[in-house]
């Protein structure tokens, strides 16, 4: 499994993503363009010292990504209309998130229109959840279902 994050904007959250990518070995794509540098300090601090286990590659764009990694792609946005729950993830499957203030461009939804899939927000106040709890609640789905310990 693999997460990818399609144009991040807010250092924290890609910093608190990597270290749940640490901690449960999962690969981290930051693909296109980011928000921050990756020698940003709010980065570091977020990922704290676990940086060194973080399988991480960057892409330069959407397509140089879908290039160079196979697999399933699942995407994730507040837009979709199935939940997170309706997947039956598989080992391969690459999560796809956007960034935080614009979600994901529409033509990636539109090419992900088939597998895309949304968190349930109940409270009509609240637009979006914050990135690194969405990746969070759904990569900690997808391990439930694969039988993680």
């Amino acid at each position: 499994m693999h997460i990818a994050l399609v144009e991040p904007e807010i250092p924290p959250n890609t910093g608190s993503i990597a270290r749940l990518c640490a901690a449960t070995e999962t690969p981290l794509h930051l693909v296109g363009k980011l928000g921050f540098t990756i020698d940003d300090r709010q980065l570091k601090r977020a990922g704290l010292d676990y940086w060194p286990w973080v399988p991480l590659t960057l892409h330069e764009s959407w397509e140089a990504f879908r290039a160079a990694l196979p697999g399933r792609r699942i995407g994730f946005s507040a837009r979709a209309d199935s939940l997170y729950t309706d997947v039956r993830y598989r080992d391969d499957d690459v999560l796809v998130f956007g960034g935080e203030t614009r979600g994901l461009p529409a033509a990636i939804r539109d090419e992900l229109a088939p597998a895309l899939y949304r968190i349930p927000i109940t409270s009509p106040h609240v637009r979006s959840l914050n990135l690194a709890n969405a990746v969070s609640v759904v990569l900690y789905e997808a391990l439930r279902q694969l039988g993680a310990r």
